[in-house]
């Protein structure tokens, strides 16, 4: 009931160098997923935080977009091939929200156990991105309302707990960023149309009681 498990199961494969794959994986999820992406800036370990952008303190290096801004995520083949083509070591960035994916992310230590909690629960889970030190849950599209209404309800959250909505965005597969590369912990479906998100409600009990339980709350992890 959950989606194939592991890093080399999915789409698209590596073929050796990063270039073909990262084209290929961006042009299916804008063309066919028709989820917005845009290049991200490139990882720099000579620049300030590891990143190429000018921000010594910059948090996620490698990670977010650069030029074009975030508002210039497209689902347009072209478009996207023409980005990559030009810049073939770019990260991919989604643009969450909207009508795409939004997610759900914690440290890498708690989204294992997050995940091991939902699969004795026998919850149905989608795609699942894993980072060196961050895990995201992608999820259906969800309004600032909604999230607002659920996190009211609980007694507390922990800071370590991050949500991409609206306005977010996050790094997908097989982006290499600052911290290392970006893989699939739960892979989409080869040869879905879309995949299949949960709701957030559904997965976000579970994460904050890991999250509560282990301890993990720092906001930097």
């Amino acid at each position: 009931m959950r989606e194939i498990l592991g890093s080399r199961s999915g789409l698209p494969p590596r073929r050796g160098d990063d270039g073909p794959a990262l084209i290929d994986a961006a042009s299916t999820f804008a063309a066919t997923w028709r989820w917005p992406v845009l290049p991200g800036i490139a990882p720099d370990p000579r620049g300030p935080a590891g990143c190429s952008c000018p921000d010594p303190a910059c948090t996620v290096p490698g990670a977010h977009p650069g030029d074009p801004d975030l508002l210039a995520a497209t689902t347009d083949a072209r478009m996207v091939r023409w980005w990559w083509t030009s810049r073939p070591d770019a990260p991919i960035v989604l643009a969450t929200g909207g009508q795409a994916p939004c997610a759900v992310s914690l440290p890498a230590v708690a989204g294992a156990r997050a995940l091991a909690l939902l699969d004795r629960r026998g919850m149905r889970l989608g795609p699942v991105v894993a980072a060196p030190h961050r895990w995201a849950i992608l999820v259906k599209p969800y309004s600032m309302e909604q999230l607002g209404e659920l996190l009211y309800a609980k007694d507390f959250v922990p800071g370590s707990l991050r949500f991409h909505g609206e306005g977010g965005y996050l790094a997908l597969p097989p982006s290499v960023t600052g911290p290392g590369e970006v893989r699939w912990e739960r892979a989409p479906l080869p040869g879905s149309a879309s995949p299949w998100l949960p709701d957030v409600e559904a997965v976000v009990d579970a994460v904050v009681e890991v999250l509560t339980r282990t301890g993990v709350s720092a906001p930097e992890l």
